[in-house]
């Protein structure tokens, strides 16, 4: 059986207050060309289908021709859980109805671990579903008192279970699975709790042939071939420029014999960063041979200020998103030195959030925003009173 592996699809994304639903409909729409031309007969999206839990209705239409093509046209099963952005409610609407049709949809653990029983030449193929849990989520389901500890939340659920290791077995998880003390690379587009409580030892699996990681945007291994986060279709972040995405497909045939073929995905705007003087990145020469629509990281070196530079590189790349200006004056620590801690703590509770949303959105917030944030500070301030 040939199986194609996605995660993190995110739809619905916005970088810098710019919409990347155009770039998104348009790689899922490679992707259906790569299923064609693989002969895919099943698609695991392991978590994180869409970006906020509240997708927009673009967001949720542009899915729904999604699995349209793969279920109606292709007669491809499908199979999705729920990733820590996701709603479970809303995901898990109408998933029972859907199953006739080869959708299945694993939003929320409720006390076993999800098998579907798939049947080729080769004999019974396993596909569990565990969507992305909390450990308070699964307390209930457990007689022992369980700590706030992911790996041992995981580690019950798979003990719990019945796994068959002569079959074969794939398992789709969306948590942050490391490999004893190797974790895997990361980058900005992901938020994860420091301190480690979140690790779930891929050890965890080893009764699976494979394991179809969500949660982690950049494709790798992890611990073993056969693990595998598949990353993001798209680059989220300028810190994966350098980062090549791809989709991994599995051919799975009898017990043992799995082969994972990694197939890039080219998008319709690249992100990457130009650097130097102005005057040299608005040269034609310097920018003739490359996409001018890509989303651009635009680093300007002058040493003197440059009057409207970002209206002046958007003139050329009309989606640059983000401006920096590296010269002497900010070599000398300026940008460190605002993330000194003493400078944190005399910062309000409005001026920290100001931080936050202009390092996600490269602006300030406006006055309407500022008003509508201080009044949730004040409520919550109230509640805690």
């Amino acid at each position: 059986m040939r199986i194609l592996h996605l995660a993190d699809l995110h739809l619905g994304k916005i970088l810098q207050e710019q919409s990347l639903l155009e770039d998104q409909e348009y790689m899922l729409n490679e992707i259906i060309n790569i299923i064609k031309e693989e002969n895919i007969q099943a698609v695991l999206i392991s978590g994180d289908v869409y970006d906020r839990s509240v997708p927009p209705a673009d967001a949720v239409n542009l899915l729904d021709d999604f699995l349209k093509k793969l279920i109606k046209e292709l007669k491809i099963k499908v199979f999705i859980i729920s990733g820590n952005h996701d709603s479970k409610d809303r995901l898990g609407f109408g998933s029972k109805i859907f199953e006739d049709d080869g959708l299945y949809i694993e939003s929320r653990y409720n006390g076993t671990l999800r098998k579907v029983e798939l049947e080729d030449e080769f004999g019974k193929l396993n596909i569990y579903m565990l969507p992305f849990i909390k450990p308070i989520e699964v307390r209930q389901f457990f007689e022992e008192e369980l700590e706030n500890n992911y790996n041992t939340a995981i580690n019950k659920i798979i003990s719990k279970e019945n796994i068959n290791t002569k079959e074969r077995n794939i398992i789709m998880v969306h948590q942050f699975v490391t490999a004893g003390a190797n974790e895997p690379e990361r980058t900005e587009s992901e938020v994860l709790t420091l301190g480690g409580i979140e690790n779930v030892d891929v050890s965890n699996f080893d009764s699976f042939d494979y394991v179809a990681i969500g949660h982690v945007h950049r494709p790798q291994r992890i611990g073993r071939d056969t693990a595998r986060y598949a990353g993001t279709m798209l680059k989220y972040s300028f810190s994966e420029i350098r980062d090549s995405k791809s989709v991994p497909i599995i051919d799975i045939k009898e017990k043992g014999n799995i082969n994972i073929n990694l197939v890039p995905l080219e998008p319709l705007r690249d992100m990457r960063q130009i650097e130097g003087p102005i005057e040299e990145l608005l040269k034609k020469e310097n920018y003739e041979t490359g996409n001018t629509d890509d989303y651009i990281k635009a680093i300007i070196t002058n040493e003197e200020p440059v009057f409207d530079a970002i209206g002046q590189i958007r003139r050329i790349y009309p989606n640059t998103l983000k401006l920096e200006v590296r010269n002497s004056k900010t070599a000398n620590g300026i940008q460190e030195q605002e993330l000194n801690l003493e400078n944190l703590k005399k910062k309000s509770e409005l001026e920290l959030f100001n931080d936050f949303y202009k390092f996600q959105n490269n602006v300030d917030l406006d006055e309407n925003q500022k008003k509508i944030i201080e009044e949730v500070i004040a409520e919550v301030k109230n509640e805690a009173n």
